[in-house]
């Protein structure tokens, strides 16, 4: 089977972008250089095309307690146009996927919509089928990955060109998305495209991320006058800040992980009722062995995903999860899982690198601040 490929991908290519399979998707990994890209984002804007992401609806009389017991966050807290940060997890309180749910604004078809990490979809929509059907709840599921685009509009220029791409026959529709609060979403269109439009992202900076219909993915695209940036951009920008990437900084099967592991314990609500909240209390009651830090190496060297990490005295205490020369920083940066008792800032660690020790020391995340 091929790789999937985004709407846009041969305007991509005839953009000179470099390609790269992830989540069986192939998707631009690079236009001109990471450098370039990262920078833009950083000091300008950059659009990166995220349409490999997965979106599936949730709909119907029981929606929302399907929702509730299959994420670890309260969707019930969630008013029309808001949206959350949220786990899935198993009976163990392992995190499978980590997503956004929206509670859809009212002008759109649904109740909920959340967002998969790229090739999770059809795994997410069996899930959610089972469970429904176990618990006899009545709700509708559809897989909506095929039906939309996704762009993600990053940068401190980033509300600029939102407003002036969006259509003006609509005097609202400005307004609308300048009045958007952090975590929520609206509708409004482009170029005729209804499309919805919620302030997040996974770069840190302040942007917007826009779900546009597939059919109409290039016209929306094309609006937005900002420096397209590619995966390699994107994992140095979330690198900077701390933020895992699914399968790579945590995986259900290589490396299991829990949310009070990777310190996100603010996804966890343990007085709703969800998958894993039984073995999520008992670890929040002994805490964790384990907890997710970030380091920067003080000697010459880069630290990369699968390396190991040591003690001053050579004894392995966990590997690298992610790691990359700072575009921001100038500075070797790394993530990873060592024991509490190395977890504290300033304390100083080692890294292999090429098997050759290199000394680090741990920093509070996020690395920008």
């Amino acid at each position: 089977m091929g790789l999937l490929q985004p709407p846009l991908h041969g305007v991509h290519d005839a953009r000179g972008a470099k390609f790269t399979e992830f989540g069986g998707w192939d998707m631009p990994v690079e236009f001109d250089s990471i450098r370039t890209e990262h920078d833009s984002v950083r000091e300008t804007a950059g659009i990166f095309d995220v349409s490999h992401m997965g979106e599936i609806t949730v709909s119907g009389p029981d929606a929302e307690a399907l929702m509730q017991r299959l994420t670890s966050n309260d969707v019930t807290a969630l008013s029309p146009g808001d949206a959350q940060y949220s786990m899935i997890t198993n009976d163990d309180g392992v995190i499978l996927d980590d997503t956004v749910v929206y509670r859809l604004p009212e002008d759109v078809d649904g109740d909920y919509l959340f967002i998969p990490n790229a090739g999770h979809d059809e795994q997410m929509e069996r899930r959610w089928k089972q469970h429904r059907d176990e618990w006899d709840l009545d709700a509708t599921i559809e897989n909506v990955t095929a039906d939309w685009a996704m762009f993600a509009l990053q940068g401190p220029e980033a509300e600029d060109l939102l407003i002036e791409a969006v259509d003006d026959h609509t005097p609202d529709e400005p307004t609308l998305v300048q009045n958007l609060r952090k975590f929520t979403a609206t509708t409004v269109s482009f170029d005729g495209a209804q499309c919805i439009v919620a302030r997040t992202g996974y770069t840190g900076e302040d942007g917007f991320e826009i779900l546009a219909p597939w059919d109409d993915a290039e016209a929306v695209w094309s609006l937005f006058d900002a420096q397209p940036c590619g995966l390699g951009a994107r994992d140095t920008l979330r690198m900077e800040m701390g933020f895992l990437l699914s399968g790579q900084d945590f995986n259900a099967e290589e490396n299991p992980r829990t949310p009070y592991e990777t310190g996100l314990s603010f996804t966890v609500k343990l007085d709703t009722d969800f998958i894993g909240r039984d073995a999520l209390e008992a670890q929040q009651a002994e805490g964790v062995a384990e907890k997710f830090v970030g380091f920067q190496l003080v000697e010459r060297g880069v630290p990369r995903h699968g390396y190991d990490i040591t003690n001053t005295d050579e004894e392995h205490i966990g590997t690298v999860t992610s790691g990359t020369m700072s575009p921001t920083l100038g500075e070797p940066i790394g993530l990873g899982y060592v024991p509490v008792s190395y977890a504290e800032p300033e304390t100083t660690i080692h890294v292999l690198v090429r098997g050759k020790p290199k000394k680090a020391v741990i920093k509070s995340l996020p690395f920008n601040q």
